[in-house]
């Protein structure tokens, strides 16, 4: 099987199959993501394709689980998309999850039809980046999206049922737009009502304009307490039922479990390392590389 340039996946697609489709990432210009600066997007060769998906058969006699990189596969043409899937169904008829990187906007610019299409193939779920709520954090951040694309992206993904685990960044709003950003975030989620969530740290990746942003003082890092607080506010106004994967490896407290069966426990939690964890009142945040 082949891979070209850095790979990454969802940590909670730590036992799939990852079938390179797509090379890069289509946006590839948010200014906190240093992922894909290695390369341009690109939809791989099919036939390319197929022979990583017949190799992956011959290497593994029992999968359960495969996940399609790069960064939004979704992005790619719709009849590619269904080809790739008709190929991993007929060539691993034991496979139960087939998962991919989108965008919200790559739903948007999809028909309901065509998603429709796409699950029926066998496309379970979509790992999307909503990052911030907040409309001006997104247009800092050069996302380039609204948070009425947002909404527009969710409603065509669960019209098509097409399962969306939705990632945002705790601390993008950087120190002095904290309160707007977790407000707005949590109110926007409240609407879009994912399956899945799951809440990370920031993290300042080198090489990128966040970086240098940084360093120039344009953007002031957030204290290690405004991420605790803004993770404390989510929990206490989330309300709808979703799966919490608060387990990232930047998290200062790791909470896994269903919400809201769990939300008073994770609210405890949080505040226990508020009260408690010197680390809390320290007047920086660590960040790590991805």
């Amino acid at each position: 099987m082949n891979y070209e340039g850095k790979v990454y996946r969802p940590w909670i697609e730590a036992n799939s199959i990852l079938i390179q489709t797509t090379l890069g990432c289509s946006m590839n210009h948010c200014t906190f993501c240093s992922m894909f600066d290695d390369k341009r997007f690109k939809v791989r060769d099919i036939e390319d394709v197929f022979k990583d998906i017949e190799e992956a058969r011959r290497l593994y006699p029992y999968v359960q689980s495969i996940f399609l990189i790069d960064g939004n596969v979704m992005a790619a043409r719709t009849d590619f998309l269904l080809k790739v899937l008709n190929k991993i169904t007929d060539t691993f008829s034991e496979c139960k999850k087939i998962s991919l990187y989108s965008a919200l906007n790559d739903f948007r610019r999809k028909s309901v039809d065509d998603l429709k299409a796409l699950k029926a193939a066998g496309l379970s779920m979509a790992y999307a980046g909503l990052e911030s709520g907040d409309r001006q954090v997104l247009k800092e951040v050069d996302k380039r999206m609204t948070p009425e694309q947002a909404l527009e992206g969710m409603a065509k993904a669960k019209e098509a049922g097409i399962e969306v685990l939705l990632s945002f960044i705790f601390g993008l709003g950087g120190r002095l737009r904290s309160k707007e950003h977790i407000e707005a975030t949590t109110e926007l989620l409240n609407q879009l009502k994912p399956e899945q969530i799951a809440p990370m740290a920031l993290a300042v990746q080198p090489g990128t304009i966040l970086e240098s942003q940084v360093e120039s003082g344009e953007f002031i890092l957030p204290t290690k307490l405004q991420i605790l607080e803004e993770e404390k506010y989510l929990l206490e106004n989330v309300n709808f039922p979703t799966v919490y994967w608060g387990d990232h490896g930047n998290n200062s407290v790791p909470m896994k479990g269903l919400l809201p069966d769990s939300q008073a426990f994770f609210l405890r939690q949080i505040n226990q390392a508020i009260m408690q964890n010197p680390f809390a009142h320290q007047d920086v945040i660590q960040t790590f590389s991805w």
